[in-house]
């Protein structure tokens, strides 16, 4: 153990899980979310999905922030839709965790970082809605399921200058990767528009009521090692959650004394 481990922020990832061949069920994440957190100084816990989603709670009492990670579709009858013939692959028990589990920590005022489905989670656990099929649903949309590789940036986004992206990135337009066809239709009240596409598509919503919620609909941890403005990100991420460890670990001897 180096100096300062004990130090680092716990950052929870819900898994995702999936059917092999011979039927059975794996759980996991992919390593570029871990490598990129473990980069920015945090510590990575994948949490696993039960069969009853308020068993995930456990995991919120010791954790520092909520990491929403990409993946399948969300089924639409979380936000009051019947499915369009476009809708893909969906998880009703991922659905249910991650919803029940962001929930939750909006109310503890967890930091809360999204990423691509992620936003989408983030946005439909408050209340918001999503455009299950963007090429069906919006006019002149762009390619945002891109033909090529992950790391790639394949189109511009223009951030909000005086968002807490564009703050974080110092910038206010960048070039992403891409990887969805479902995307952020009505923003839910906590929060505000950070990003959008040329084509108007959302990409990143923050929160105006806490410490630190963001979503962003790219694929940032694929892109890290090619294009280091990405790392500011998980940079900023990491942060919140270590002032909230920092203030966890301040409060807990008082409690004992109290109880004492």
């Amino acid at each position: 153990m180096q100096p300062g481990d004990l130090e680092r922020p716990i950052i929870g990832i819900p898994a995702g899980q999936w059917a092999t061949a011979e039927n059975v069920v794996r759980q996991g994440i992919p390593r570029e979310y871990v490598r990129a957190l473990e980069a920015a100084g945090a510590v990575p816990v994948i949490i696993p999905v039960p069969e009853q989603p308020q068993l995930a709670f456990s995991y919120l009492k010791g954790l520092d922030g909520l990491l929403l990670a990409g993946g399948g579709d969300v089924d639409p009858a979380r936000f009051g839709e019947e499915p369009l013939p476009q809708l893909r692959k969906v998880d009703p028990e991922r659905d249910a965790m991650e919803i029940a589990l962001t929930e939750k920590a909006l109310e503890m005022d967890l930091p809360v970082l999204g990423i691509c489905r992620g936003i989408q989670v983030l946005n439909v656990a408050a209340g918001g809605t999503l455009y299950q099929d963007l090429p069906s649903q919006v006019p002149h949309v762009l390619q945002h399921d891109q033909n090529a590789p992950r790391w790639y940036p394949c189109h511009e986004v223009r951030l909000e200058p005086d968002s807490m992206v564009a703050g974080i990135l110092q910038t206010d337009t960048l070039r992403v990767n891409s990887f969805h066809h479902q995307a952020v239709r009505v923003v839910a009240p906590p929060f505000r528009v950070a990003a959008k596409a040329k084509d108007s598509v959302i990409e990143s919503i923050e929160s105006r009521d806490h410490t630190f919620v963001i979503g962003v609909q790219w694929h940032p941890e694929c892109m890290v090692e090619r294009y280091p403005v990405q790392r500011l990100i998980f940079g900023a991420f990491a942060k919140a959650a270590r002032a909230r460890r920092a203030s966890r670990e301040h409060r807990a001897p008082a409690a004992t004394a109290t109880r004492g």
